[in-house]
């Protein structure tokens, strides 16, 4: 076969992408190449229909089951809970325990992760330093220093400071700063101190130092810091209500404590409520003007943590689904770009969207499309990995090499994520021979995975390679037939 010059043309094919510019990527494919042109098109075509599947997946995600143990993860990490499946997934980034403080005291975890290195003589000074000082923040802080350094010294016995007997002794110490701090602060009559109370709550709900997996007394200690206006524990109250965590649930309660939450200033209160209120969720009535509100307070407060209602009110804005905004797609793309600028890897996918298919005003750019697309794909999002597959399929002249090899890669990455687009994309690589072996039983194998997902194409492909199966079949015995004739 003769060398030719293939175009790829990713065309509109829906009626949410009528406004989408057109355009096209010529791409040399010699015919020294293991496929042929015939080949390569049908690939570029299934690529092109999966490029359209992620967009409309992306706006509106995929429902993911979530078990108990899913929702406690939520709670017991820095992260918003999650609010219900058809709501976009929340980053998968978990800060340990003295990594992020809550919003109501940066200090103590800044002072933990600030002080000398745990020596014995440093761990001396600082225990007298911080009973001196009769202060809880500096109390917690020691407390929490004891537990960072125990997590981030190997253990070796032959060390006294690294033995294990030490390392326990800092743990039972922390403990006891942390547990007498939370019920009864500093003495008696005084108050309990509502960030340890927290903190003795995220490790009860964790099953850290040493202590086993308790809701009961999470819960409860949550709701004892709530009473003191804890931000931090009062979004947790309300989440454990919502999901019926140490406590029964109760969608009055659980709003009940978002509302106070959001109304101290909680990020991850204000986005939650934004989106309750805005999906009608929790037996709430839609309220789109309230939710909107909450969501631009969530977004004007958003941090790499949190970016969370920046990308959520960019899809309002996107979509117009409510009567309370004007569609205003210059807004809602800086606020993608805002939110792909704190690292949320769904925004960055969305603007690799926008810069391949010139969608909210932007420009079709490539080399653009391809970096945002690169930097979610390097946070493990199916979508963008197999945009970055088509990508290198088609390469992108003078700024991407078109590359077989890693266009396998990256569809191979989103398929080993359970993602049946993935999973089609390397069935069809595979089936054709592109970027590894040509091999129709390992095709379909992946074709099966995708379609037990409800991929239409895959079951649709394993439909037509039956059909050519069983007329092979028909073919090969017409010939026997034949061939008996003549004998």
């Amino acid at each position: 076969m003769t060398t030719d010059n293939l175009l790829i043309h990713h065309a509109s094919e829906q009626s949410n992408l009528n406004q989408r510019n057109q355009f096209e990527k010529t791409q040399i494919v010699d015919a020294s190449q293991k496929m042929s042109r015939k080949g390569k098109a049908l690939a570029t075509e299934s690529y092109k229909n999966n490029s359209v599947d992620n967009m409309n997946r992306f706006d509106k995600p995929l429902p993911r089951e979530k078990s108990f143990s899913d929702e406690m993860d939520g709670i017991f990490n820095n992260r918003p809970a999650p609010i219900a499946t058809s709501i976009e997934a929340f980053s998968d980034r978990q800060p340990s325990i003295s990594s992020k403080s809550s919003d109501t005291n940066s200090s103590i975890f800044g002072r933990a992760n600030n002080i000398p290195a745990p020596t014995a003589e440093n761990i001396r000074d600082l225990r007298k330093q911080a009973r001196a000082e009769n202060d809880p923040e500096r109390l917690l802080a020691f407390a929490l220093y004891l537990i960072d350094a125990v997590s981030q010294v190997n253990i070796d016995d032959n060390d006294p400071m690294r033995g294990t007997k030490t390392r326990e002794k800092m743990i039972l110490e922390a403990h006891k700063i942390i547990k007498k701090l939370a019920s009864q602060g500093l003495g008696l009559g005084k108050t309990a101190y509502p960030e340890a109370q927290y903190l003795l709550a995220n490790c009860y709900g964790s099953g850290s130092i040493g202590l086993s997996l308790d809701y009961d007394k999470a819960f409860s200690l949550y709701l004892q810091a709530s009473k003191q206006n804890h931000p931090s524990a009062t979004y947790r109250t309300a989440v454990c209500y919502e999901i019926g965590a140490g406590t029964r649930r109760d969608y009055n309660h659980a709003m009940q404590f978002y509302r106070k939450a959001a109304n101290l200033s909680h990020v991850e209160a204000m986005y939650k409520l934004g989106m309750i209120l805005l999906k009608g969720q929790l037996n709430q009535p839609r309220q789109s003007r309230e939710g909107i509100f909450w969501l631009k307070r969530a977004a004007a407060a958003a941090t790499e943590e949190v970016p969370h209602a920046l990308h959520q009110l960019a899809l309002v804005y996107e979509h117009d689904d409510t009567t309370t905004v004007i569609r205003d797609e210059q807004y809602s793309f800086n606020l993608f770009a805002q939110a792909a600028g704190l690292g949320y890897g769904p925004s960055q996918c969305k603007l690799g969207t926008c810069y391949e298919y010139g969608l909210l005003k932007c420009e079709v750019d490539a080399e653009q499309s391809i970096k945002w697309y690169k930097k979610a794909a390097d946070q493990g999002i199916p979508e963008a990995e197999i945009a970055v597959s088509g990508w290198y399929l088609t390469g992108a002249e003078g700024v991407l090499q078109q590359s077989d090899d890693e266009a396998y890669h990256w569809a191979r990455k989103a398929a080993e994520k359970g993602d049946a687009v993935g999973e089609f994309t390397v069935g069809y690589f595979t089936e054709i021979g592109i970027g590894t072996k040509s091999d129709l039983e390992e095709a379909k194998r992946w074709y099966m995975l995708a379609m037990s997902r409800g991929n239409r194409r895959a079951m649709d492909r394993l439909k037509e390679l039956k059909k050519a199966a069983d007329r092979l079949q028909q073919d090969d015995n017409e010939d026997k037939n034949k061939s008996c004739a003549i004998m």
